[in-house]
């Protein structure tokens, strides 16, 4: 039985996903070699809370009690838990080194779950101790709010551990969808065109930007492609798209596009740098 959840990693999704734990009674760990990071974890749990609180979603005692559930901690011999759920940098030699420790802190039957949004999971097995007990859990931004969790299944991935998973995110209020391990899982994989067509069509000048979202938002989706980019940061959607192509053996439809790698080279990554497509600079993350 799931009691206590680790998660590594405090940048958006990790404190997201920490805060959807420790909301719904999972004592809770959030771990990052950053003292900064945590710091702007804490930061960001505190504003998520006391908007839950201006809406009337919480109590204050609610709001106290959900925080205090939480260890903010930059000693990995505090990521000790019944489900670790790792949400680093996209880079599997990374993730495998991260994985390899905590295999020696943790007992045999302690879960790990990559947060990983396009790294093959039966990859991230393949050299640790117990890798039956290794799956993917992609949660997606804001990670307390979005409902959709994509179990996914590597090659050694156990029944049983599936099955746990699949439970915990039931009690996190979620809705699970379990996958096989394949390029971009479901989403990803789905989404690229999203974005990828938005920016080819732009960059023909055939539309703008601000209008393909207008249009899209107007024909029912909560965000246009641009937005959303934005959102999520435009490294992380970079390096999702540059993942799927490799992973696709270079197919031409999979390409990355020039317009969102010249994002990234400038820095304007999106929301958490003040400006992307859209300028944030009154809002930056300082």
């Amino acid at each position: 039985m799931i009691q206590k959840i680790c998660v590594a990693g405090a940048g958006t999704m990790g404190s997201g996903i920490a805060l959807a734990a420790a909301q719904n009674n999972f004592e809770t760990v959030l771990f990052d070699t950053s003292e900064k990071g945590l710091e702007n974890a804490k930061k960001a749990l505190e504003k998520n809370l006391d908007f839950l609180l201006s809406k009337e979603k919480i109590s204050a005692s609610e709001k106290d009690n959900i925080y205090n559930k939480i260890l903010f901690t930059n000693n990995i011999n505090s990521c000790v838990g019944d489900l670790i759920i790792e949400a680093i940098i996209e880079d599997l030699t990374i993730k495998e080194g991260l994985y390899k420790t905590l295999a020696t802190i943790n007992n045999s039957q302690t879960i790990f779950a990559s947060n990983t949004s396009s790294l093959s999971i039966s990859s991230i097995q393949k050299n640790i101790l117990h890798p039956e007990r290794i799956c993917g859990m992609h949660f997606f931004n804001p990670a307390h709010v979005m409902k959709l969790v994509e179990v996914v299944a590597g090659n050694l991935t156990s029944d049983k551990t599936l099955q746990t998973v699949y439970d915990v995110c039931t009690a996190l209020k979620k809705q699970p969808v379990i996958c096989k391990d394949a390029p971009g899982f479901i989403v990803n994989r789905v989404a690229r065109h999203f974005y990828l067509e938005a920016m080819h069509m732009v960059s023909e000048k055939k539309i703008n930007f601000e209008d393909i979202d207008l249009l899209m938002e107007n024909a029912g989706f909560k965000m246009g492609p641009f937005k959303l980019m934005d959102l999520i940061g435009m490294d992380v959607n970079l390096a999702v798209s540059q993942s799927v192509y490799h992973a696709f053996k270079e197919n031409p439809r999979f390409k990355p596009s020039p317009m969102q790698e010249q994002k990234v080279t400038e820095g304007n990554l999106g929301k958490k740098t003040g400006k992307g497509f859209y300028d944030y600079a009154l809002n930056a993350v300082q």
